[in-house]
C-alpha cells in the first residue's frame, strides 16, 4: 500500500504547520513559487532543489524526508501475529481504514471506526461468529463514521465510545478508563490536534504475547501526521507523549494508508 502522504503532502503540511508562506519556502528550496506548488501537489520537482534548506525552514527532518523521496515504506506487517484482528478498508472519494478486534474465547468483538461501507463488517461478524459489543470512534470526521447509522441499526445493543460531546455517544471516554473485551484490555489516550475529539485506542494482552495494537485515527500516518493547522504544536506533543512512547513493537493502525510500528515512526517520520 502506498503512503497516505507523498513527499509534497508532507512538505505542505510542514509548511502550513510552521506558518510559512509560499514565497520564503520557495526561496529556501531554490525554486519558483509555481515550482514549489507543483512539488507540493505531485511530490516531484522538474529540477534539483534544496530539500535540506526547505526542511529546516518548515521544521522537518531532512534525512527522513530524503528517504521518503527515495521510496521509503514501512516494512510489511504480518497480521497472523494478531489472529483476532482485521483491517477493513473501504472507499468512496478516498480510502479509509477501520479495524475489528475480538476475544477468541468469548467471541465478543469491538469495531474501531466504521469507514464508508458496513458490508465488510457484517461479513466478518458472521464469518467468525462474533457478538458486536463495542464501537470505538477515533474522531468524528465523516469518513470515519459514515457507516455508523447502518452499524447501530444492525447491532442496537452495541455501545458507542467516543471523546465527542455529542448526545448519541453511549459512553464518553474517561481518564484512566480500561475496558475488558474478554482477555483483551482496551485503554485510550487523547490525541487531539487533527480533530478536537481525537483519541488513540490501545489494545493489549493479546494471546501469545503479541505486541500492543494502537488505533491512532488520523493523528499519525506512516511517515506523516494528520493536518493540524493551528493546532500543530498540540498535535505533535500528544503524538510524542501518547503514541511514540508506546513499546517499539506496537502496531500502529492509522485511519489511512499502511500499517506501521512505533519503531518505524521513531526512525522514519520526518515530523519527529
Amino acid at each position: 500500500m502506498n503512503l497516505e502522504d507523498h513527499l509534497g503532502d508532507i512538505l505542505r503540511k510542514g509548511r502550513l504547520h510552521a506558518g510559512i508562506s509560499l514565497e520564503p519556502a520557495a526561496a529556501a528550496a531554490s525554486l519558483t513559487i509555481p515550482e514549489l506548488k507543483t512539488l507540493e501537489e505531485s511530490g516531484a520537482a522538474s529540477r534539483p532543489y534544496n530539500l535540506e534548506a526547505l526542511a529546516a525552514l518548515v521544521g522537518l527532518d531532512a534525512p527522513k524526508l530524503r528517504a521518503i523521496a527515495e521510496g521509503w515504506n514501512p516494512r510489511p506487517v504480518n497480521l497472523d501475529t494478531w489472529r483476532q484482528f482485521r483491517v477493513i478498508t473501504t472507499a468512496a472519494e478516498m480510502s479509509v481504514n477501520a479495524y475489528l478486534a475480538w476475544d477468541e474465547v468469548t467471541r465478543d468483538a469491538a469495531l474501531f471506526d466504521t469507514g464508508f461501507d458496513p458490508a465488510p463488517v457484517f461479513a466478518l461478524i458472521q464469518e467468525h461468529g462474533l457478538e458486536m459489543r463495542h464501537l470505538f470512534i477515533t474522531h468524528g470526521h465523516v469518513d470515519h463514521v459514515a457507516a455508523l447509522p447502518a452499524i447501530r441499526a444492525r447491532f442496537p445493543k452495541m455501545r458507542l465510545h467516543s471523546s465527542s460531546r455529542t448526545a448519541s455517544v453511549d459512553q464518553r471516554n474517561r481518564p484512566d478508563e480500561c475496558l475488558q473485551l474478554g482477555s483483551l484490555r482496551i485503554t485510550h489516550r487523547n490525541t487531539p490536534g487533527h480533530a478536537e475529539d481525537g483519541v488513540t485506542y490501545v489494545i493489549g494482552t493479546w494471546p501469545d504475547d503479541a505486541p500492543h495494537v494502537a488505533i491512532v485515527g488520523d493523528a499519525l500516518f506512516a511517515g506523516s501526521m494528520g493536518r493540524a493547522t493551528g493546532q500543530a504544536l498540540l498535535a505533535k506533543q500528544r503524538i510524542r507523549e501518547c503514541i511514540l512512547t508506546l513499546p517499539p513493537a506496537t502496531l500502529l493502525c492509522p485511519g489511512h494508508g499502511p500499517l506501521t510500528t512505533v519503531a518505524e515512526e521513531r526512525a522514519h517520520n520526518p515530523f519527529f
